[in-house]
Formats: C-alpha cells, sequence, structure tokens
C-alpha cells in the first residue's frame, strides 16, 4: 500500500482540457511561434509537466534544436521530471540548425534510454500540424492506418496481376472474363495473350516472364556459385579436413644451385692446385698466389 500510494505521489495528476477538442499547453511555450501553427483544434493552458498535452495519456516534449546547442542539460531535465506521467511520451524536435546530425543522433540515444519516442519537424508548420494531428487522432483505432486488403477472389487476383508491369486493373478484369482462373491466365500462350484488347507485344512479355521465367537469374546463379567455392575454399583452410588444394613446390632458389655444384667443403679438405701457380698452405688452407713474372 505504501508503495503504491508514493508512487501516486510522484506522478503529477493529469490536466483534464474544458473541452475534449483541446490541447493543454504549458505556460513554458508562451510566444512558441509553433502555437500559431496548431489549427483546427482548441488550446488552453494548464499546469502540465509536458509541454503539450493531446491526451489523456499523451505527453509531449518540444525542444528546438537552436535552443539545445546553447542548453544541452535542459531536456535531460525536462524528460527527468517527466518521470512515468505519460504512456506516450514524445519528444517533437524543431530541426532548425544546418549542422543537426550529431544533435539528434544524441538525442535519440537520450530517448531510447528513457522510452521516449523522437519526431523530428523542419519547420514550425510542420511542428504545428504533428500537434494537430496527434490530438485529432486521439480516440482513433490503430486499423485506421493498416493496409486494407480484401479476402475475396477477385480482389486478391487483382492485388497478385497488377504486380506484373504494365498490367492495370482494367487488364485484370480482361484477363478474368477471358480465361476464367488464375491457372487458365498462366497457362494461356502469347498468341492468345495478344489477341486481348489493350495487350500488346511488351506487355505480353511481361506477363510471360512472370510465370515462365525462374526466379533466379543467371547473376544470382553466379552469385551463389562463387559464395560455395569461396566456401569449399575457407573449408579446406580448416585443420582436419580432407580436401586440401596441393601446394606447388618451393622455387629452387640460385643458392640451392650453387651447392649442387660445388662439393662440401671444410678445414680438413684442400682445395684443387691449378698449374702454373705458387700454392702456399697455411694452417691447412692452401691459398692460390698468382706469380708476377714482369
Amino acid at each position: 500500500m505504501s508503495s503504491s500510494s508514493t508512487t501516486n505521489v510522484n506522478v503529477p495528476p493529469v490536466v483534464i482540457p474544458a473541452s475534449g477538442n483541446n490541447i493543454v499547453v504549458s505556460p513554458l511555450q508562451r510566444g512558441n511561434p509553433v502555437l500559431e501553427c496548431i489549427r483546427n483544434v482548441g488550446k488552453e493552458f494548464g499546469d502540465i509537466v509536458a509541454d503539450y498535452q493531446v491526451g489523456r495519456t499523451t505527453g509531449i516534449l518540444f525542444l528546438s534544436l537552436k535552443y539545445h546547442r546553447l542548453h544541452p542539460e535542459y531536456i535531460l531535465t525536462r524528460i527527468e521530471k517527466l518521470g512515468h506521467s505519460y504512456n506516450l511520451r514524445i519528444l517533437l524536435v524543431l530541426c532548425d540548425i544546418t549542422e543537426h546530425r550529431e544533435a539528434i543522433r544524441e538525442l535519440t540515444k537520450a530517448c531510447l534510454i528513457n522510452n521516449v519516442t523522437v519526431i523530428v519537424a523542419f519547420s514550425s508548420e510542420e511542428a504545428g500540424h504533428y500537434l494537430t494531428t496527434f490530438k485529432q487522432f486521439e480516440f482513433k483505432s490503430p486499423d485506421l492506418i493498416k493496409e486494407r486488403v480484401d479476402k475475396d477472389y477477385h480482389s486478391i487476383l487483382r492485388t497478385t496481376l497488377t504486380t506484373i508491369s504494365k498490367v492495370n486493373k482494367t487488364d485484370v478484369e480482361t484477363l478474368r472474363t477471358s480465361f476464367g482462373s488464375f491457372a487458365n491466365i498462366a497457362n494461356a500462350t502469347s498468341d492468345q495473350l495478344e489477341n486481348l484488347p489493350g495487350f500488346g507485344q511488351v506487355k505480353v512479355k511481361n506477363i510471360k516472364n512472370a510465370f515462365e521465367k525462374p526466379f533466379r537469374n543467371q547473376a544470382t546463379s553466379s552469385l551463389s556459385l562463387l559464395a560455395s567455392q569461396e566456401i569449399v575454399t575457407k573449408s579446406s583452410q580448416i585443420p582436419g579436413t580432407t580436401n586440401r588444394p596441393v601446394r606447388s613446390d618451393s622455387p629452387v632458389w640460385d643458392i640451392e644451385l650453387d651447392n649442387a655444384e660445388q662439393p662440401h667443403l671444410n678445414e680438413s679438405t684442400p682445395l684443387p692446385l691449378t698449374p702454373g701457380r705458387n700454392h702456399e698452405t697455411l694452417t691447412g688452407q692452401t691459398f692460390d698466389i698468382d706469380l708476377d713474372l714482369n
């Protein structure tokens, strides 16, 4: 009981607007040009911890990057004061400086840690439009923005065939009335398709390629072949594998040729004597001395 009561005390109460169509604005936002860009919804000032309250569970903090560059600690203090007041906490950033990448990157990191959603606007009009949209969609179902996919056969057939280049909805109806089913369309010949109204050679070629051309073309096949070769090469380099490439012989260096041509010499082996030269032996080594007869 004490913990729950403490939690309730720490969380500031949500201000209920006088009209359900009003955005509650913090007094800190007086004079903000964004207020003039909020249209189609009402505005009223209230004592709230956020800058804009666009719903009972949605609070928005507003930040100008120009102001953030001068006071980088401001937004961290505001997020800390925000606490757990709202289920959906949004930071609406007005990008009014040229070098904004690093600032937005740092703000994104801080918001990820504190469970805050970042929305970036590049003008006051865009920021006002975001505030208006959040308020207007306060009670809207998320199904409103979901893709509408019909489940009947004709709708699925139309969606499938219009993915082929140059094929529109009228062409799909022509194909359906002429062939009746998807299988018959897929098995139709080029002559049968060209006899249909609005079907030229390019459109017929696209349809036939969609049904007959393999999904993997030559480029993807060559890439997969290169990938498989690379895998085989890497596996052959692993110790213990049997499929190792045959290593070529090392090149024969000149010093090996010299050693092969000359016998192994040591101190006890006399060198061969050359006729016509005076040979002197010193400590077991023989030197050739050319005689200067002149």
